[in-house]
């Protein structure tokens, strides 16, 4: 099987076991009941914290209307696949912008993957070599063919990131956490929502 075809079998995989935001957002809220998502008490910590987050985040959330405008000049069906996992922080920002994004729209539908159960459609993926989530991938989910990608950070949040993985900021893990997340309160999804343009623009063509 050719590079292009088995990326295409991944993604009809990922389309077929992909979960809606509301059936996701209620494993979450399951989490928070007593029911665990993971053996590690740390992802089930930031898990129900990620709940609270992404619950105020679809309240307070205004799309712009630079997305709003390049959204509406789709035409035709498109799957925004995510690649993410409940005790992500990044992606509890990510997708209650994408939850209201496709609300707007028709033409636009949310999927989203568990990453660590589909590794290989996650390596096919990769940001500079790493399985960094969220991953938005557009995509037309008859054909597969893939529009775009976005992920897993806006840009500003991505050097923040990078200066703690590489150790220029000094900080530790906890500190970097408080710092990124700090940011992300500040920008209130502006970034998010400005990089995302982009990606609706390559798939209206």
């Amino acid at each position: 099987m050719s590079s292009t075809a088995l990326v295409s079998d991944l993604l009809r995989q990922g389309l077929d076991a992909s979960v809606s935001y509301d059936v996701y957002f209620a494993r979450m809220g399951a989490a928070i009941d007593g029911d665990p998502m993971y053996t590690s008490e740390k992802n089930n910590f930031y898990t129900r914290l990620n709940h609270q987050r992404m619950r105020r985040l679809k309240k307070t959330v205004t799309l712009n209307e630079g997305l709003l405008e390049a959204a509406a000049r789709i035409s035709r069906p498109v799957r925004l696949l995510v690649l993410s996992e409940a005790w992500c922080g990044d992606a509890a920002q990510v997708l209650p912008v994408l939850h209201l994004l496709v609300q707007r729209f028709d033409t636009l539908e949310l999927g989203i993957v568990y990453r660590d159960r589909h590794l290989e459609l996650m390596d096919a993926f990769l940001t500079n070599g790493s399985r960094s989530i969220p991953k938005v991938i557009a995509l037309d989910p008859e054909t597969v063919h893939v529009f775009g990608s976005w992920g897993p950070r806006p840009r500003p949040a991505q050097a923040i990131f990078e200066a703690y993985r590489s150790g220029a900021s000094g900080t530790d893990y906890e500190t970097y956490q408080k710092e990124l997340q700090t940011w992300y309160l500040r920008d209130r999804t502006e970034h998010i929502q400005t990089e995302l343009i982009a990606l609706m623009e390559a798939v209206a063509g």
